[in-house]
């Protein structure tokens, strides 16, 4: 199979494009998802992040995706996932704290200013389907008491109250409530007034104050694709949306609808099933990145699915496919090789070019080749879930050519033949990556 979207040349931090055609990854071309669930509280997150990157960017990390920012109703406890006052950012005394849990407003712009110091982006995770924390009020749509005034939030900007909430003059409901929250409704002209049309509205406010790169879009499935297409095309920047979901139809719908990238949950799913039961021919099944790899980020978990266990060959397959790949926290800090993740994302900045060509699959062996771009050569990558060293014969795209595994993982130096056939290996449980030396 043969996939006809194509990838650009990117280096580490810096992405070359040579035609209008070709689109540039965002951020360079890795993300990393700069948090889990349930970090550490006690205000010092923003801090711990800071330490950590400029070593990311020397891994060649292009963006940092960061929880939400702003204060929530569990204060300095919450993840940020119930938001009260979205321009309270750790620096008014709301919600039984001034700091967050990840810190100060002033420690989030020292953050900020350190990222792109390093000539990384970073992109703020936005909750925008519903709030918590406000008052009990009167509420003449529903005829009962709702927490939804949150006129007397701290900052004194974006006041709302029941008239911004379902069920209210403009709808009784949109496509999904959350837990019971107050369900904003975007249709009601005070919230996308507020949301993305103002200059001092949110996003607005942190593009241009904040400084802020791009937006990851929490529960997208709760209000409508036109929400973030209406942002995206008021306020600008790279955009994500969360639509948890395996149907890649669902995913490509929501990605054109929202002038969005989407993570792609299809291939999210099929590595799980691939790798961890034992069938590589489900990544012959269609997936976000193979419809388009602009639209596509990739990932292997995060803050709240971690299924794969077999991390290592899932990180192999996403950082040496297109799409936009995500390295989770803990993966990257704490739970795998950090060497050899760092070696991935190397190979994915240096080689990882051109259209895909999947060459052989079966349950326990996939290979593939990247089929280069613009003088960059790209890869052949070979994955193997078998518990037995693996060999093969493949189509290279170099002819008459010495080629090595930059993974160090076989020390092979084969030369390819004339009609470019070569035959490679690959260790047990493991991967290598084949390409020439630029």
């Amino acid at each position: 199979m043969t996939h006809h979207d194509g990838h650009p040349f990117s280096t580490g931090k810096t992405t070359t494009t040579a035609t209008g055609k070709y689109v540039a990854n965002p951020g360079g071309g890795v993300m990393m998802q700069a948090f889990y669930w349930d970090v550490p509280s006690g205000g010092n997150w923003w801090d711990t992040l800071n330490t950590k990157v400029t070593e990311w960017a020397n891994a060649g990390i292009g963006s940092i995706w960061l929880p939400p920012v702003s204060k929530a109703q569990n204060g300095a406890f919450s993840m940020g996932y119930d938001p009260t006052d979205y321009f309270d950012f750790g620096n008014y005394n709301q919600n039984g704290s001034i700091e967050t849990r990840f810190g100060s407003r002033s420690e989030l712009v020292s953050l900020i200013s350190k990222v792109h110091a390093e000539n990384m982006q970073v992109f703020a995770d936005i909750v925008i389907n519903h709030n918590s924390g406000g008052q009990l009020e009167n509420n003449p749509f529903t005829g009962t008491q709702t927490w939804t005034d949150f006129t007397n939030v701290a900052s004194g900007k974006f006041p709302r109250t029941s008239a911004d909430f379902h069920k209210n003059a403009y709808a009784n409901n949109d496509e999904g409530f959350f837990g019971g929250f107050p369900d904003l409704s975007h249709a009601a002209p005070n919230v996308q007034d507020w949301l993305w049309k103002r200059a001092d509205g949110v996003g607005k406010y942190y593009k241009n104050t904040m400084k802020f790169d791009g937006w990851r879009f929490d529960y997208v499935k709760g209000f409508g694709p036109w929400v973030v297409k209406d942002w995206n095309a008021n306020v600008g920047g790279f955009s994500v949306g969360e639509l948890w979901d395996s149907n890649v139809n669902t995913l490509e719908w929501w990605a054109n609808s929202a002038n969005s990238s989407v993570f792609d949950f299809a291939c999210y799913y099929k590595m799980n099933d691939a790798f961890d039961g034992n069938n590589l021919n489900l990544l012959n099944d269609d997936m976000m990145w193979k419809r388009n790899p602009y639209k596509a980020v990739t990932f292997v978990s995060n803050h709240d699915t971690d299924e794969i266990w077999n991390k290592n060959l899932a990180y192999a397959y996403i950082l040496t496919h297109e799409g936009y790949p995500t390295i989770f926290y803990r993966d990257y800090e704490e739970w795998l090789d950090k060497a050899k993740l760092n070696n991935l994302i190397w190979i994915h900045n240096q080689k990882a070019t051109g259209t895909t060509s999947i060459l052989y699959t079966d349950n326990d062996e996939y290979i593939a080749r990247r089929n280069g771009y613009n003088g960059n050569p790209g890869l052949v990558v070979y994955i193997n879930n078998s518990s037995n060293w693996e060999e093969k014969w493949i189509p290279t795209n170099w002819s008459n050519a010495k080629i090595k595994d930059f993974t160090g993982n076989s020390n092979w130096y084969p030369t390819t033949q004339g009609d470019k056939w070569v035959k490679i290996q690959c260790p047990p449980k493991s991967y290598s990556v084949w390409s020439i030396n630029m």
